[in-house]
């Protein structure tokens, strides 16, 4: 697992929400900037995939923003954003199986149409009745 812990900017702001009186006067609320084209410790390959699949996170300049505010104290919420980083940073750098195409298995095709020929035979029988007076 990477440590991107060095390469992330932390700016602080006052946080909205709970806090009683210190909300007025602490920064609480953390924001970690991570430049991702910057960034010594990703190579060039994991650089391109992140800008792929983190794209709606990624500003302009090539930044990737995470907040919190979660917590009352700065530092767990400076836990927080690194946390954060490192889970987006890891999960868009896993490789996903590729699916295999499979075909339906003889069973489950004659499972299929025994339930399709129930489902007419249900509803042939909410049918009216009519009534044949040519006798």
């Amino acid at each position: 697992m990477l440590n991107l812990i060095d390469e992330i900017i932390f700016k602080t702001a006052r946080s909205g929400g709970s806090g009683g009186q210190n909300v007025n006067k602490v920064e609480t609320m953390v924001e970690g900037i991570f430049h991702i084209a910057g960034s010594k410790k990703l190579s060039d390959s994991q650089k391109a995939i992140l800008f792929e699949k983190l794209a709606n996170k990624i500003d302009k300049e090539g930044y990737l923003h995470v907040r919190s505010q979660r917590s009352r104290g700065q530092l767990e919420n400076k836990n927080d954003v690194i946390v954060k980083i490192h889970v987006l940073v890891s999960n868009a750098l896993v490789r996903r199986k590729k699916r295999k195409p499979t075909k339906p298995t003889m069973a489950s095709k004659l499972k299929r149409l025994k339930t399709k020929k129930n489902k007419g035979l249900l509803k042939q029988g909410r049918m009216k009745i009519k009534k044949d007076f040519t006798d």
